[in-house]
């Protein structure tokens, strides 16, 4: 028994002694937690309590540092939830960056706190009036009505929620529906200033430099937003396709110059098609094909590509120049003389590089035409060009200019016109020159492009009266009125 009690002494000290270490460690430890705790929150610069949280928060209100005042806000909230006013502070951030439900929250839960609080009453009517204006944009922009909803945003929305990246976004996208490009990069600035990686802003950036036809600085915009996101569609949309319009025009443009018009023709075609809207651009592939149409003869389609041209910049003299030779292939005299003289009287300078003057007192002029005369050709009017020779348009293929020459071969070769020979051979002549250059298209090309051609082939590119049609007899003149600026002449005559 006595050895027994021996051993549950002993175990019984050493329990104890057990225990006390135990209540010696929990107090140690509890004392690293209660004097350590200050000194690391003072070293890490984060405050201890709410009220030291919400001193800050209310200091970065008024650096406008208001991500890190919320941040603050929320802390000081979860460490002490009866600070009413940490309430207050959160919705108005809140508000301005209109995550409004959030802050209706947050008003609503200080109101319970502080009823009837007439700044925080006046302030959740303003989160409402926000909200309701923001919602009345974009219904406004879906329909159509920008310029409405732009005063939704400037004078309601961004009012009271100045802040709002949604808003500021919005207001951007109007702008670029009304055209108004020099303001959306202006606002997008802004955004890109305080967060430059903001891939909506870069696209919408780059699409309003894209109208302006600075095509580099929006092709730079893009990249840099798919170098953040290459997965982003609408950048690579925007992207793509702007290589694409880029690459067309290129073809058409160099097409053009190998003298591959018909080629070129429907390369200006599909660039134009891609983005009928980018007018800045457009004026000048308007004009690439105007010009293409002209040398090829296809009058009427070169009429309607120029006014194209001119509907976007009416100032654009080469494209009146191009539409006055246009209406000359489809015989509208009257309205070639009115688009040359306009393009005289905005640009004096402009008939010498399109013109032949072929009188002292330049008093008779003669358009340059693809049916153009040469020096080594008399200057008789009234002689056809090959085309009318044939008796066909401009556009005809192939197998109705041979059908044309054989008919008109037949009727006018000499050995069947026994009668008038001498005008029989004189007119067989003619068509078989007409053919020699119309049946062959390389021949045909450069005859289109105005180009010399051989000597020994017929006419060799014969004059052609673009007012006449009615025989030498028939003459027609034209006056301006008060003359060419600077020209010293009032008319000309055919």
């Amino acid at each position: 028994m006595e050895t027994l009690m021996k051993f549950w002494g002993l175990d019984l000290v050493a329990l104890r002694g057990f225990l006390f270490s135990i209540f010696i460690l929990n107090f140690v430890f509890s004392c690293q937690i209660l004097f350590l705790q200050p000194l690391v929150a003072a070293l890490d610069g984060q405050p201890s309590d709410a009220a030291a949280l919400f001193e800050r928060a209310s200091q970065s209100i008024k650096v406008k540092k208001y991500s890190e005042a919320l941040d603050d806000l929320n802390a000081a909230i979860e460490a002490d939830p009866g600070l009413s006013d940490a309430y207050w502070h959160r919705a108005s951030i809140l508000r301005r960056f209109c995550r409004y439900e959030e802050s209706e929250k947050s008003y609503k839960k200080f109101l319970e706190m502080k009823p009837k609080n007439s700044a925080a009453e006046k302030e959740l009517s303003q989160l409402f009036q926000a909200q309701s204006a923001l919602d009345s944009a974009k219904s406004l922009f879906d329909s159509g009505e920008f310029t409405k909803a732009l005063e939704f945003i400037d004078k309601v929305v961004l009012v009271f929620s100045p802040a709002c990246s949604n808003a500021k976004l919005l207001k951007v996208r109007l702008l670029l529906s009304a055209k108004d490009y020099s303001s959306a990069i202006s606002e997008t600035g802004y955004i890109l200033k305080e967060d430059e990686d903001n891939l909506e802003a870069l696209l919408l950036r780059g699409r309003a430099y894209y109208y302006l036809a600075d095509h580099d600085v929006a092709i730079r915009h893009y990249q840099k937003g798919l170098r953040l996101d290459p997965e982003h569609s609408e950048l690579k949309k925007a992207y793509f396709g702007l290589k694409n319009l880029l690459k067309k025009t290129k073809s058409a443009e160099d097409n053009a110059s190998k003298g591959k018009l018909r080629l070129a023709v429907e390369e200006y075609k599909t660039a134009l098609a891609l983005d009928p809207d980018h007018t800045a651009y457009n004026v000048h592939l308007h004009l690439g094909l105007c010009k293409v149409l002209v040398k090829l003869g296809r009058g009427k389609e070169a009429v309607t590509s120029c006014s194209g041209a001119l509907e976007i910049d009416e100032e654009l003299i080469e494209a009146l120049v191009q539409r006055g030779e246009a209406k000359l292939l489809v015989e509208d005299w009257e309205g070639a003389v009115a688009d040359l003289k306009s393009a005289a009287e905005k640009s004096p300078q402009v008939l010498h590089q399109n013109y032949i003057f072929i009188s002292k007192d330049v008093s008779t002029l003669i358009i340059e035409h693809h049916c153009k005369f040469t020096q080594k050709t008399d200057l008789k009017l009234g002689i056809s060009c090959y085309y009318k020779i044939l008796g066909i348009s401009k556009t005809a293929p192939m197998s109705e200019i041979k059908r044309a020459y054989k008919k008109l071969a037949l009727q006018w070769h000499p050995d069947k016109n026994t009668d008038n020979r001498a005008e029989a051979e004189a007119k067989f002549q003619e068509i078989a020159a007409a053919y020699e250059i119309l049946g062959d298209e390389e021949k045909r090309t450069k005859y289109d492009m105005g180009e010399d051609i051989d000597e020994g082939m017929g006419m060799g590119g014969g004059g052609f009266n673009p007012f006449g049609g009615g025989g030498q007899g028939q003459q027609y003149t034209f006056h301006f009125e008060g003359g060419f600026p600077g020209g010293g002449f009032g008319g000309f005559q055919f």
